[in-house]
């Protein structure tokens, strides 16, 4: 079996993203498929067609010019297309993968048909959605309206469509696509690339004035919907008696400068540490430094649907952490079990499941091994990645067979 691949961006970036498709790339191999890798011009402009990173090769396209919205998105679709023709033509293989945005699903449906190669269409989030996060729309707008139906009519002309969680599988059956057309490859992770959390770094700790303190965390990128402004509010609240704690906020993003101005006008600017964008290798280290992770997502549409990574990756490493109800942790969390929840958008909710969990570290034990024992049983890539399987099958069975639609569409 060979797959070809359509991609946002790849790794060397770092991102949830990259991550997730290094994970299943390299699952699929395990099944000894043979896979190949095409970026769009989001991944930026790069030295050569293409880049061997950590054993993958992923061909690149060509930047277009910049131009003015729709204009550009159009560049951007016609230059993955010559190149995913070039490369279909070459490497023959027997299905061309599109991973969201639909900007990548468009060129690929369009060299399918040409080419007679069946088209499978991945979402992770649906474009509409992650252009309202960004501010580059707002919901129920002309241009969020026109966006989702875009992505509805990609649904429609795929041979098959891939997402990442139940929330979102419901939303596309919602649109009319037949429930056996959607199969869901959920978000998991890799086992053998999570240690067991370990002993603070004695010497980063110093240097980070956290010496003796009780350390509430995030790691990741700071998104208005990941509701960071909500654990500095509920920080307050704590440090009302519980003055040795600190709250370690380890990244950086769009907010930054929104929560350093909230700390200071909140009073506690001094109890938060920004640390701003750490090495991935070094990650870890400041993982070990919290005691209590914090995932306080806001309700909207993004969240509601869509499965995060962080908290499973809590769980590899055996750590324990406070979330928000939000539908795509439910998801994940089994509350009281595996994690603790929160009414989501609530402040007084919040502090209070912080402060009975910071009360209650007897119970820490379990909630590491239930975790633990869920990624290493449940959501771990080796079963995520088998349920591509039969859809991949049954797709080159009906190419060879004659079945798939060709030509223009």
């Amino acid at each position: 079996m060979r797959i070809l691949h359509i991609l946002d961006h790849s790794i060397p970036l770092h991102s949830g993203y990259t991550f997730r498709t290094a994970a299943i790339l390299r699952e699929q191999r395990a099944l000894g498929w043979e896979t190949f890798h095409l970026t769009s011009p989001k991944q930026g402009k790069v030295a050569a067609d293409f880049d061997d990173v950590d054993g993958l090769r992923f061909y690149r396209s060509a930047v277009p010019k910049s131009g003015p919205p729709v204009i550009n998105e159009l560049r951007q679709i016609k230059a993955t297309g010559v190149r995913l023709e070039q490369l279909a033509r070459e490497l023959r293989p027997d299905i061309l993968h599109a991973h969201s945005p639909v900007l990548n699903a468009i060129p690929a449906i369009r060299v399918g048909r040409r080419l007679g190669i069946p088209v499978v269409y991945e979402i992770r989030a649906f474009w509409e959605d992650a252009a309202v996060d960004h501010g580059t729309t707002r919901e129920g707008s002309l241009r969020y309206k026109l966006t989702r139906a875009l992505e509805t009519w990609v649904l429609r002309h795929v041979d098959h469509a891939f997402t990442i969680c139940e929330g979102l599988r419901k939303d596309i059956v919602g649109r009319g696509i037949l429930a056996d057309k959607v199969t869901v490859i959920p978000n998991a992770v890799d086992i053998e690339g999570f240690q067991l959390s370990g002993e603070p770094d004695a010497a980063l700790k110093s240097r980070l004035s956290l010496d003796g303190a009780t350390v509430i965390g995030f790691v990741g990128s700071f998104y208005a919907y990941e509701g960071l402004d909500l654990l500095l509010d509920a920080a307050v609240d704590l440090l009302a008696h519980r003055p040795q704690l600190r709250v370690l906020l380890v990244g950086g993003g769009p907010q930054e400068a929104n929560l350093k101005a909230q700390a200071q006008r909140l009073g506690i600017a001094d109890k938060v540490i920004f640390t701003g964008r750490v090495p991935h290798s070094e990650v870890s280290r400041y993982y070990d430094l919290i005691d209590l992770l914090a995932y306080p997502r806001h309700s909207m549409r993004l969240t509601e649907l869509v499965t995060p990574l962080k908290p499973l990756e809590a769980m590899a490493q055996g750590r324990v952490f406070v979330a928000s109800d939000v539908g795509g942790h439910k998801e994940l969390i089994r509350d009281g079990e595996t994690g603790r929840m929160f009414a989501a958008g609530s402040v007084t909710a919040l502090a209070t499941a912080l402060e009975e969990m910071l009360d209650q570290r007897e119970r820490w034990p379990a909630y590491r091994t239930a975790g633990r024992q869920f990624v290493e049983t449940v959501r771990n890539w080796r079963n995520s990645v088998a349920n591509y399987r039969r859809v991949y099958e049954l797709l080159a069975l009906r190419r060879n067979n004659g079945c798939l639609r060709s030509g223009p569409d």
